[in-house]
């Protein structure tokens, strides 16, 4: 008796939560999914597939727990906020500059609509937010506001990740292009945007091609992915180094490894208290060499030695059930984003899927900003107006 009315009391306040879905939000209960039975219709057999089990027009809130309401706020939409079908304008390396309003990004490298590759380097573009707010403002629909490209140096070639502002500057990871190297480089936010290399090689020996850069939370120490998916794409040489995270102190220079054994390390960050650090191996993308879904989409974490700061203990975090997790982000909270094959993924603390921004593509990467969460989707990219707020990304 006192069990049914518990369930009864339980099953209330969920109903309660729900009810205070965000416009267009759709809640996948997972106990209505356990069992499918073997008449089911609908099995997922490629991972490039989104699950979308209720069939609704993207893009949506998908919701797999209550919590994530906590995190969209009861009035969260997703809208596009521009838009060029025929080029990969929007694939990585998003910052967001508070003081100027405006979110830097690049283009895709190598890969689909990148239009670079061996002979032609990728573009690095910016979105004012200032104009994207107005025009959302003007309108209940989509935008399409102008990106402006810079123009940045030669020694600049492919970028791909990227965080700040770093004491003022854009921090971007190139990956290299031919036989020019990858390289950790500040660029000036402002024009003509000035651009200076502070690292570009592992004791004389060419990185294979940089993923992903993030600071360690207090301190100016850069940690960085080096997958090979420059050789994989078709504009590096074939990889020389294992595919590693890497620790850098520009203090003294001093660059050493801090975890191996990854396919393809790509995104990284760590938690708000830095204690502990996650990585995303993207091995099921393999580039010319094709699809493995038997290799990881998965999130790894790690504990920070707190002396080292080397990556200790490693331990699943999470595995994406559709495409590989990219570029990963953290809230105030510590809940963990990461752009996947149909959407944004966000896990609670604990590892939990509690709720996705479905796109139904690819969508590597994303970032907090004044106006919500900003998704780039190669061609696309759009914000969703969400209450939770990024932890600070500036040094």
């Amino acid at each position: 008796m006192i069990k049914s009315v518990v369930d009864a009391i339980l099953a209330a306040a969920s109903y309660t939560t729900l009810t205070a879905l965000p416009p267009g939000a759709v809640y996948i209960d997972p106990l209505l999914y356990n069992v499918v039975g073997a008449n089911y219709t609908e099995w997922r057999n490629s991972s490039a597939i989104g699950f979308n089990p209720t069939n609704t027009t993207p893009p949506f809130v998908q919701v797999f727990d209550p919590s994530f309401l906590d995190i969209t706020g009861p009035s969260a939409t997703i809208r596009k906020i521009a838009s060029n079908p025929g080029f990969a304008f929007a694939h990585e390396a998003p910052i967001y500059v508070p003081d100027l309003n405006l979110v830097f990004f690049a283009s895709n490298a190598g890969g689909a609509l990148g239009y670079s590759g061996w002979y032609n380097n990728s573009v690095v573009s910016m979105i004012n937010m200032t104009e994207v707010d107005m025009a959302l403002d003007s309108t209940t629909g989509d935008v399409n506001i102008q990106v402006h490209t810079l123009n940045l140096s030669d020694t600049v070639q492919m970028v791909n990740g990227g965080t700040g502002p770093y004491k003022g500057d854009l921090l971007f990871v190139t990956s290299g292009r031919a036989l020019l190297p990858p390289s950790i480089v500040r660029v000036n936010p402002n024009p003509p945007y000035n651009d200076t290399v502070i690292l570009d090689n592992f004791l004389g020996r060419q990185f294979n091609s940089l993923n992903d850069i993030k600071i360690l939370p207090g301190t100016d120490i850069m940690f960085f992915t080096d997958p090979a998916y420059g050789w994989l794409n078709g504009f590096r040489p074939e990889p020389m180094l294992p595919s590693q995270v890497y620790r850098f102190d520009p203090s003294t220079g001093q660059v050493r490894v801090v975890a191996d054994q990854f396919v393809h390390p790509n995104g990284i960050a760590f938690a708000p208290n830095g204690k502990t650090a996650y990585i995303t191996d993207t091995g099921v993308s393999g580039g010319f060499l094709g699809t493995n879904q038997t290799f990881p989409a998965t999130v790894y974490q790690f504990d920070v030695d707190p002396t080292t700061q080397s990556f200790a203990n490693r331990r699943v975090f999470a595995y994406a059930d559709s495409g590989a997790p990219d570029g990963i982000q953290f809230d105030t909270e510590g809940n963990v984003y990461a752009g996947c094959g149909d959407g944004i993924h966000v896990w609670n603390g604990e590892g939990t899927l509690i709720g996705k921004f479905y796109i139904n593509s690819t969508t590597a990467e994303l970032i907090f900003t004044n106006s919500g969460l900003v998704i780039l989707e190669e061609t696309a990219m759009y914000v969703t107006n969400i209450q939770a707020h990024g932890m600070t990304l500036a040094t």
